[in-house]
């Protein structure tokens, strides 16, 4: 994988760096695995504005993933690898022994004609998924669920990657891309590798009407609101605006914002890094 800096040859252009899209086999999705994709532009059924700077955006369809991966011993090719407009990652199209396609997130290190499964007698390799009980110790992880035949919920963003630490009685001890540790049922499945397109963060936009695109509208800074439309805003000339806070008043850089008597506290080992 790589990225591309253009040349300045518009102001549009003069720090924007793109991806070189290696990895991509093919631009055409596989028309049975699409859906249609409906913008709410931040309204609800009341037609009532409930979220901010939403709108606009290309149109998208949407492509059916299988994050539960529960063709369980069947083997799948890799057809292609393609770019999925709803994600940061790749999304890889499989083709099982029996006829059916599926698109599951693709790992770095995928290749087009490779053989990948899931289940408990996968092997640990790039793109196979196994229980948390099978995979072994150290191994780099993505695409984990959380509760057994929930589907992968955690590390499915690009380049993003969990690694199994430990193993003791019915539970796993996982270290998260947030830097937590936490206990999973060592029932819950997880795919062995990174996820693909590590390259993103790198990319950069080079201009604002790339966030239009992709259904992001303008934002205004708080600081340079009237005391009546935010807690940071008012004050004479460039006040600062007092503590970061959000517009309902909840505090930002720092602030904890999970429940001190959530049920679920007991499997973190250790919170993710401020």
């Amino acid at each position: 994988m790589s990225v591309r800096k253009l040349k300045p040859i518009t102001p549009g252009q003069r720090f924007k760096v793109v991806n070189g899209f290696d990895a991509i086999t093919t631009d055409k999705p596989e028309k049975s695995l699409l859906s249609p994709l409906k913008k709410s532009g931040g309204r609800n059924s009341q037609g009532k504005m409930t979220i901010r700077h939403r709108g606009g955006g290309h149109k998208r369809r949407y492509r059916i993933i299988d994050f539960k991966r529960d063709k369980h011993n069947v083997e799948a090719e890799v057809l292609s690898i393609q770019y999925d407009p709803n994600r940061t990652a790749f999304i890889a199209l499989l083709q099982y022994k029996d006829g059916e396609k599926r698109y599951v997130v693709a790992q770095n290190g995928l290749q087009v004609g490779q053989k990948v499964s899931s289940g408990e007698n996968a092997a640990p390799e790039i793109g196979n998924a196994l229980p948390l009980s099978k995979i072994p110790l150290g191994t780099i992880i993505s695409c984990i669920e959380l509760r057994p035949g929930q589907g992968a919920i955690m590390a499915r963003s690009a380049g993003t990657f969990a690694q199994l630490m430990a193993r003791e009685g019915k539970y796993a001890t996982i270290k998260l891309p947030s830097g937590e540790t936490r206990l999973v049922l060592v029932k819950c499945l997880g795919t062995i590798g990174a996820v693909s397109n590590s390259d993103q963060q790198l990319l950069v936009s080079g201009k604002a009407g790339r966030s239009r695109w992709l259904g992001r509208r303008p934002r205004t800074r708080p600081v340079a609101m009237n005391p009546v439309d935010h807690p940071m805003g008012g004050g004479e000339g460039r006040a600062s605006g007092g503590h970061p806070r959000s517009k309902n008043g909840i505090p930002a850089k720092g602030f904890r914002t999970r429940s001190k008597t959530k049920d679920t506290n007991r499997y973190i080992i250790e919170r993710r890094k401020k």
